[in-house]
Parts: structure tokens; C-alpha cells; sequence
């Protein structure tokens, strides 16, 4: 078995692992909530810390592969909205939470781990650049076009409200913590201490593993809840338009290789557990954003290793 498949066999099988302890019964769901809320909460900060204040970040260009990974998402986010609205006959809100399932990569559970076995620590020192604002810019488009959608049907938000909610979310996040503090000491110079650096390696290294189980108990506590015909469009939206229009993207911008590839399987990715929250916070879509989730998952088995295979056929 070749490095490549080895990974992505491993990093599923950890989560098919944590999915099948589920539902065997041997772990209550609880289990599942504390491993994800240790894992998002205190290991990879730490593994977000340690790459960011050690990056090699010579000659990176930031803008770049911004552009050309969110240059997909408008695209794949206003196909999942009018998928949601003319096929199925959903109203605004609903439609919201079609486009948020359908282009919001699990960049973190997933991804980390992923990106490591794949690309080593080059890959992840090009995904914390994604990372470091992929939630804040995903955040804020489905807060502003919650507010849309509410606006169209009558209903009516202070701006300040949604603007203090959308701070408070942001500033307090764990992940954006752990990237800010990276970047504060790498600006310091200084060298962390021993001990220092004991505490945070012991973090960071158990940080992908543990997060790959907590998501597959996670899937089985959310399942497939319902709305299962509109979750497999968005499934597809997700897993085959996006990394699509990402890698002709990277390719009409020049991305090197790395960089490029990186973008496309990070677009590749299964839909996270984030739409289903901001679902919950907005009260509409919960079963939609749950089976789009564990049915994208799923089919990401195979749909991951045939992007990374495209991705570095044309990249190299």
C-alpha cells in the first residue's frame, strides 16, 4: 500500500473506529462531546500554535491562495441555495443552511491530520494560512446572510447585535486564539522554553488523532436525521463542484504545487460540524446541515483520494 493510500485509509479508519464505538454502544455520545471539546479546545490550538510561531513562512503568499480558495465557495454557496429554493422548495432560511453545508470543509477534524500524513508539516503550515481565516470569513457570510433572508421575510436584526455576536464568536474561539498566539510569539523572537515546548508537543501530537475519533462518534450521535434527498445534493455540491472550481481557480492563478494542492483537498473535504451549529443558533436546517454532514463523510472515503490524485496530476 502506497504512503498516500496508507493515510487516507488511517485517518478514515480513525474516524470509522470512533463511529463504530459509538455504535456498538461502548462509548456513551458524552464521550464524544468532551473528546471534540478537548481536542478543539486544547490540542489543536497547540498544534495551531507550534505551526504558526514555527512556520517557515518565507515567500508565502497568503493572497493567493485566499483567492483562489474562496473563489469557489460564492459558486458551490449559490448553487446549494437555489438547489434548495427551485428543486425543493425551500424558503430563504432553509436555502441559508443548503449553501453553508454545501462549502464549509471540515478543515479542522479532518483536515489537520490529513494534510500531516499527506504533506507533512509543509501542508499544515499552508493550511493554518487557510485556516487562520477560513471560520471568521465562513462565520461572518452565514451571519450576513442569515440577516438577508430574515430581512426578506419580514423579520428584522440590529446590525450591532450581529456584529457583537459575530465578534464575541470570534474573539473567544479556541482556533483563532491558538493561530493569534502564534503569530504574537513568532513577532517576539524568543525562543520557548523547554518545558514550554514539552507541554505544547504533547498537545498538538495527540491533537489529529483524538479529533478524528471525537468526529466519528460525533457522526453517530448526529446521523442521517432526515432530509436525506436535498443533504445528498449538497453532499455532492461539497465533495465534487467545490474542489473543482477551487483547482481551476489555483490553476488560472499560478499557485505552486504545494500550495495548490493543498487548496484542492482542503475544498475536497467532507461538510464539518459547523453548519449544524450555526443551524442549531438559528433555529432552522438541523437535519438538513446533520445528514449532509455524515452522508458527505461518508462518500469523502473515496472522493478525497480521487482530488488528491487529480490535484497532483495537474500540479505535480
Amino acid at each position: 500500500m502506497s504512503p498516500v493510500a496508507e493515510t487516507i485509509v488511517f485517518v478514515f479508519g480513525l474516524v470509522g473506529l470512533g463511529y463504530a464505538t459509538g455504535w456498538a454502544g461502548l462509548l456513551r455520545p458524552q464521550v464524544g462531546e468532551a473528546l471534540t471539546d478537548f481536542a478543539i479546545v486544547v490540542a489543536v490550538p497547540a498544534l495551531l500554535f507550534r505551526t504558526v510561531s514555527s512556520a517557515d513562512l518565507a515567500g508565502a503568499d497568503p493572497w493567493s491562495l485566499w483567492l483562489a480558495y474562496f473563489s469557489g465557495i460564492p459558486v458551490v454557496w449559490a448553487a446549494g441555495h437555489l438547489l434548495m429554493t427551485r428543486l425543493f422548495g425551500r424558503e430563504a432560511p432553509a436555502a441559508v443552511v443548503g449553501g453553508i453545508a454545501a462549502s464549509f470543509s471540515n478543515l479542522l477534524l479532518l483536515g489537520i491530520p490529513f494534510m500531516m500524513g499527506v504533506f507533512g508539516q509543509s501542508g499544515i503550515e499552508v493550511l493554518s494560512l487557510l485556516l487562520a481565516v477560513h471560520l471568521p470569513t465562513m462565520m461572518a457570510a452565514s451571519m450576513i446572510m442569515f440577516e438577508w433572508a430574515r430581512h426578506g421575510s419580514g423579520e428584522t436584526t440590529s446590525p450591532l447585535k450581529v456584529l457583537v455576536a459575530f465578534l464575541h464568536n470570534l474573539l473567544t474561539n479556541p482556533l483563532i486564539i491558538g493561530i493569534l498566539a502564534g503569530l504574537l510569539w513568532r513577532a517576539t523572537g524568543l525562543q520557548m522554553p523547554a518545558l514550554g515546548s514539552r507541554f505544547i508537543d504533547t498537545f498538538a501530537t495527540i491533537g489529529g488523532p483524538v479529533a478524528l475519533f471525537a468526529m466519528g462518534l460525533s457522526l453517530r450521535k448526529f446521523g442521517i436525521s432526515g432530509d436525506v434527498r436535498p443533504a445528498f445534493m449538497m453532499a455532492a455540491l461539497k465533495l465534487f463542484l467545490l474542489p473543482a472550481a477551487v483547482l481551476a481557480s489555483a490553476w488560472l492563478i499560478g499557485l505552486p504545487p504545494l500550495t495548490a494542492k493543498v487548496a484542492v483537498i482542503a475544498a475536497s473535504f467532507p461538510t464539518g460540524v459547523n453548519p449544524y451549529l450555526i443551524a442549531t443558533r438559528f433555529g432552522i436546517g438541523q437535519r438538513l446541515a446533520s445528514s449532509t454532514m455524515t452522508i458527505s463523510t461518508a462518500l469523502a472515503v473515496l472522493t478525497t483520494g480521487f482530488w488528491l490524485a487529480v490535484a497532483q496530476w495537474v500540479f505535480g
